[in-house]
Protein backbone atom coordinates (compact mmCIF):
# COMPACT_ATOMS: atom_id res chain seq x y z
CA UNK A 1 0.00 0.00 0.00
CA UNK A 2 1.44 3.57 -1.18
CA UNK A 3 1.90 6.13 1.75
CA UNK A 4 -1.34 8.28 -0.09
CA UNK A 5 -3.51 5.09 0.26
CA UNK A 6 -2.27 4.61 3.58
CA UNK A 7 -3.39 8.12 4.88
CA UNK A 8 -6.52 7.92 3.29
CA UNK A 9 -7.25 4.62 4.79
CA UNK A 10 -6.54 6.12 8.21
CA UNK A 11 -9.06 8.85 8.03
CA UNK A 12 -11.51 6.80 6.65
CA UNK A 13 -11.05 4.46 10.12
CA UNK A 14 -11.86 7.67 11.84
CA UNK A 15 -14.72 8.18 10.66
CA UNK A 16 -15.97 4.76 11.13
CA UNK A 17 -14.76 5.26 14.88
CA UNK A 18 -16.84 8.70 15.00
CA UNK A 19 -19.44 7.04 13.64
CA UNK A 20 -19.46 3.80 15.63
CA UNK A 21 -19.07 5.18 19.30
CA UNK A 22 -21.76 7.78 18.37
CA UNK A 23 -23.76 4.80 17.21
CA UNK A 24 -23.48 3.55 20.38
CA UNK A 25 -24.37 6.99 22.70
CA UNK A 26 -27.79 6.57 20.63
CA UNK A 27 -28.38 3.50 21.50
CA UNK A 28 -27.95 3.36 24.61
CA UNK A 29 -31.19 4.21 27.24
CA UNK A 30 -30.68 8.11 28.24
CA UNK A 31 -33.09 10.29 29.47
CA UNK A 32 -32.65 13.97 28.42
CA UNK A 33 -30.37 15.20 31.69
CA UNK A 34 -27.43 12.40 30.99
CA UNK A 35 -27.72 12.84 27.29
CA UNK A 36 -27.25 16.71 28.25
CA UNK A 37 -24.23 15.88 30.55
CA UNK A 38 -22.73 13.06 28.13
CA UNK A 39 -22.94 15.93 25.24
CA UNK A 40 -20.79 18.14 27.92
CA UNK A 41 -17.98 15.81 28.42
CA UNK A 42 -17.08 15.21 25.08
CA UNK A 43 -15.50 16.97 22.38
CA UNK A 44 -15.59 16.77 18.14
CA UNK A 45 -13.88 13.47 17.10
CA UNK A 46 -11.00 16.17 14.72
CA UNK A 47 -7.27 15.82 15.61
CA UNK A 48 -3.70 16.92 14.25
CA UNK A 49 -1.78 14.03 12.36
CA UNK A 50 0.81 13.08 10.44
CA UNK A 51 0.58 11.12 7.72
CA UNK A 52 3.95 9.29 6.05
CA UNK A 53 3.55 11.01 3.03
CA UNK A 54 3.38 14.47 4.74
CA UNK A 55 6.38 13.63 6.29
CA UNK A 56 8.70 12.51 3.60
CA UNK A 57 7.11 15.52 1.17
CA UNK A 58 7.93 18.42 3.53
CA UNK A 59 10.31 21.30 2.46
CA UNK A 60 13.50 20.71 4.42
CA UNK A 61 13.08 16.56 4.39
CA UNK A 62 14.46 16.05 1.17
CA UNK A 63 17.55 13.49 2.80
CA UNK A 64 14.86 11.65 4.64
CA UNK A 65 12.98 11.06 1.56
CA UNK A 66 15.86 10.25 0.06
CA UNK A 67 16.84 7.78 2.87
CA UNK A 68 13.28 5.75 1.89
CA UNK A 69 14.02 5.97 -1.51
CA UNK A 70 17.11 4.83 -2.55
CA UNK A 71 17.98 0.79 -1.89
CA UNK A 72 20.90 -0.12 0.31
CA UNK A 73 23.83 -0.78 -0.78
CA UNK A 74 24.50 -3.61 1.16
CA UNK A 75 21.90 -5.88 2.06
CA UNK A 76 23.24 -8.01 4.15
CA UNK A 77 25.15 -6.26 6.22
CA UNK A 78 23.60 -6.81 9.28
CA UNK A 79 22.24 -10.11 8.32
CA UNK A 80 23.55 -12.06 11.61
CA UNK A 81 22.29 -9.56 14.13
CA UNK A 82 19.19 -9.74 15.64
CA UNK A 83 16.87 -5.99 17.45
CA UNK A 84 14.42 -6.13 19.83
CA UNK A 85 11.91 -3.29 19.17
CA UNK A 86 10.72 -2.57 22.64
CA UNK A 87 6.89 -0.73 21.96
CA UNK A 88 3.25 -0.49 23.12
CA UNK A 89 -0.14 1.04 22.23
CA UNK A 90 0.75 4.47 20.96
CA UNK A 91 3.99 4.03 19.19
CA UNK A 92 4.64 6.72 16.70
CA UNK A 93 4.16 4.99 13.53
CA UNK A 94 7.45 5.77 11.45
CA UNK A 95 9.26 5.31 14.45
CA UNK A 96 8.98 2.15 14.34
CA UNK A 97 8.47 0.86 11.16
CA UNK A 98 11.45 3.32 9.17
CA UNK A 99 13.88 1.63 11.67
CA UNK A 100 12.53 -1.56 11.20
CA UNK A 101 12.34 -1.05 7.29
CA UNK A 102 15.29 -0.38 7.16
CA UNK A 103 17.32 -2.78 9.47
CA UNK A 104 15.25 -5.72 7.60
CA UNK A 105 16.88 -4.22 4.10
CA UNK A 106 20.24 -5.11 5.76
CA UNK A 107 19.15 -8.22 6.49
CA UNK A 108 18.59 -7.88 10.31
CA UNK A 109 16.33 -10.38 12.41
CA UNK A 110 13.43 -7.81 14.21
CA UNK A 111 11.15 -9.00 16.85
CA UNK A 112 8.74 -6.65 17.95
CA UNK A 113 8.33 -7.42 21.40
CA UNK A 114 5.23 -5.73 23.54
CA UNK A 115 4.56 -5.58 27.19
CA UNK A 116 2.53 -8.62 28.05
CA UNK A 117 -1.16 -7.87 27.70
CA UNK A 118 -2.78 -6.34 31.38
CA UNK A 119 -5.95 -4.63 30.26
CA UNK A 120 -7.21 -2.02 33.20
CA UNK A 121 -9.56 -2.97 35.52
CA UNK A 122 -13.57 -2.50 34.07
CA UNK A 123 -14.25 0.47 36.67
CA UNK A 124 -11.60 2.52 34.45
CA UNK A 125 -14.07 2.40 31.65
CA UNK A 126 -11.62 1.42 28.72
CA UNK A 127 -12.60 -0.57 26.07
CA UNK A 128 -9.75 -2.92 24.80
CA UNK A 129 -10.29 -4.34 21.16
CA UNK A 130 -9.48 -8.32 21.25
CA UNK A 131 -6.58 -7.94 18.65
CA UNK A 132 -5.09 -5.70 21.77
CA UNK A 133 -4.08 -9.13 22.66
CA UNK A 134 -1.84 -9.93 19.92
CA UNK A 135 -1.27 -6.32 18.17
CA UNK A 136 0.06 -2.82 19.41
CA UNK A 137 -1.79 0.45 18.31
CA UNK A 138 0.38 2.58 15.48
CA UNK A 139 -0.02 6.40 15.78
CA UNK A 140 0.49 9.49 13.90
CA UNK A 141 1.44 12.04 16.34
CA UNK A 142 -2.10 12.50 17.90
CA UNK A 143 -4.34 10.01 15.75
CA UNK A 144 -4.15 6.05 15.99
CA UNK A 145 -4.21 4.78 12.71
CA UNK A 146 -3.62 0.90 12.92
CA UNK A 147 -2.26 -2.01 14.26
CA UNK A 148 0.91 -4.11 14.09
CA UNK A 149 1.39 -7.56 15.50
CA UNK A 150 4.38 -8.33 17.61
CA UNK A 151 6.09 -11.37 17.75
CA UNK A 152 6.58 -11.58 21.63
CA UNK A 153 5.82 -10.07 25.04
CA UNK A 154 8.62 -9.01 27.57
CA UNK A 155 8.41 -11.40 30.11
CA UNK A 156 9.58 -14.05 27.53
CA UNK A 157 12.74 -12.72 26.17
CA UNK A 158 16.40 -12.30 27.58
CA UNK A 159 19.15 -10.23 26.85
CA UNK A 160 21.22 -13.44 25.20
CA UNK A 161 18.38 -13.33 21.96
CA UNK A 162 19.28 -9.84 20.96
CA UNK A 163 22.31 -7.75 19.63
CA UNK A 164 20.24 -4.40 20.33
CA UNK A 165 17.07 -3.27 21.63
CA UNK A 166 15.73 -0.39 20.27
CA UNK A 167 12.62 1.93 21.92
CA UNK A 168 10.33 3.99 18.92
CA UNK A 169 8.71 6.97 20.60
CA UNK A 170 5.35 8.60 20.86
CA UNK A 171 3.92 9.73 23.56
CA UNK A 172 1.68 7.07 24.88
CA UNK A 173 4.29 4.36 23.91
CA UNK A 174 6.77 5.15 26.15
CA UNK A 175 4.08 6.20 28.79
CA UNK A 176 3.05 2.29 28.72
CA UNK A 177 6.57 0.84 28.74
CA UNK A 178 7.95 2.22 31.59
CA UNK A 179 5.24 1.29 33.74
CA UNK A 180 6.15 -2.47 32.91
CA UNK A 181 8.61 -4.28 35.16
CA UNK A 182 9.14 -6.69 32.95
CA UNK A 183 10.31 -3.99 30.10
CA UNK A 184 12.51 -2.07 32.80
CA UNK A 185 14.17 -5.23 34.11
CA UNK A 186 14.87 -6.15 30.28
CA UNK A 187 16.41 -2.62 29.97
CA UNK A 188 18.52 -2.87 33.15
CA UNK A 189 20.26 -5.97 32.11
CA UNK A 190 20.67 -4.71 28.79
CA UNK A 191 22.32 -2.01 29.77
CA UNK A 192 24.61 -4.09 32.09
CA UNK A 193 26.06 -6.34 29.31
CA UNK A 194 27.45 -3.37 27.30
CA UNK A 195 24.74 -4.05 24.26
CA UNK A 196 23.32 -1.39 22.12
CA UNK A 197 20.39 0.51 23.33
CA UNK A 198 18.80 3.07 20.96
CA UNK A 199 15.61 5.14 21.57
CA UNK A 200 13.99 8.19 19.55
CA UNK A 201 11.78 11.03 20.39
CA UNK A 202 9.65 10.32 23.59
CA UNK A 203 11.37 7.16 24.52
CA UNK A 204 14.53 8.05 26.74
CA UNK A 205 12.35 8.57 29.35
CA UNK A 206 12.15 4.67 29.63
CA UNK A 207 15.24 4.88 30.08
CA UNK A 208 15.22 7.12 32.50
CA UNK A 209 12.44 5.22 34.47
CA UNK A 210 15.44 2.45 34.11
CA UNK A 211 17.60 4.49 36.17
CA UNK A 212 20.40 4.16 33.57
CA UNK A 213 21.02 7.77 32.46
CA UNK A 214 23.24 9.58 35.25
CA UNK A 215 26.25 11.03 33.42
CA UNK A 216 24.99 9.77 30.33
CA UNK A 217 25.00 12.02 26.94
CA UNK A 218 22.01 12.12 25.26
CA UNK A 219 18.83 13.84 23.57
CA UNK A 220 15.16 13.51 22.91
CA UNK A 221 12.22 15.08 22.42
CA UNK A 222 12.18 18.54 23.38
CA UNK A 223 9.19 18.72 25.89
CA UNK A 224 11.44 15.40 27.46
CA UNK A 225 14.70 16.76 27.56
CA UNK A 226 14.05 18.25 31.15
CA UNK A 227 13.63 14.74 32.47
CA UNK A 228 16.55 14.04 30.96
CA UNK A 229 18.18 15.94 32.93
CA UNK A 230 16.61 15.23 35.75
CA UNK A 231 17.57 11.90 35.26
CA UNK A 232 20.96 12.73 35.44
CA UNK A 233 21.81 12.91 31.76
CA UNK A 234 23.63 15.76 29.90
CA UNK A 235 21.32 16.96 27.09
CA UNK A 236 22.70 17.88 23.64
CA UNK A 237 20.63 19.46 20.96
CA UNK A 238 21.72 17.12 18.16
CA UNK A 239 19.72 14.85 15.97
CA UNK A 240 21.74 11.70 17.51
CA UNK A 241 24.08 11.25 19.94
CA UNK A 242 25.72 8.04 21.08
CA UNK A 243 27.78 7.95 24.14
CA UNK A 244 29.37 4.26 24.92
CA UNK A 245 26.13 1.53 24.19
CA UNK A 246 23.49 4.24 24.26
CA UNK A 247 21.92 6.04 21.01
CA UNK A 248 19.33 8.95 21.39
CA UNK A 249 17.61 11.01 18.70
CA UNK A 250 14.91 13.98 19.28
CA UNK A 251 12.13 13.47 16.58
CA UNK A 252 10.77 11.75 13.27
CA UNK A 253 12.89 13.87 11.02
CA UNK A 254 15.57 11.97 12.87
CA UNK A 255 14.82 8.79 12.05
CA UNK A 256 17.45 8.39 8.42
CA UNK A 257 20.32 9.37 10.72
CA UNK A 258 19.13 7.48 13.69
CA UNK A 259 18.74 4.60 11.93
CA UNK A 260 22.16 4.76 10.48
CA UNK A 261 23.73 5.24 13.51
CA UNK A 262 22.68 2.19 15.26
CA UNK A 263 23.73 0.34 11.29
CA UNK A 264 27.15 1.86 11.98
CA UNK A 265 27.30 0.92 15.80
CA UNK A 266 26.78 -2.84 15.39
CA UNK A 267 28.83 -2.95 12.12
CA UNK A 268 31.62 -2.35 14.87
CA UNK A 269 31.03 -4.84 16.89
Amino acid sequence: MNFLNQSMLAGIVSVFTVLSATAQVKTTAMNSHELSVLNQLASPAVVVNMPVSQLLNAPGNEALRTFFFTPVPNPTALKDKKIAVLAADGFEEIELLGPVWYFKQLGAKVDIVAPKYNPAPERYGLMFPEMSKTHIMAIQYLQPVGWIKFDRTADQIKVSDYDAVFIPGGAWNPDNLRYDKDVIKFIQDFNQSGKLIAAICHAPVVLASADILKGRKLTGYWNIQVDLKNAGGTVLEQPVVTDGNLITSRHPIDVADFSRAVESWLLKQ
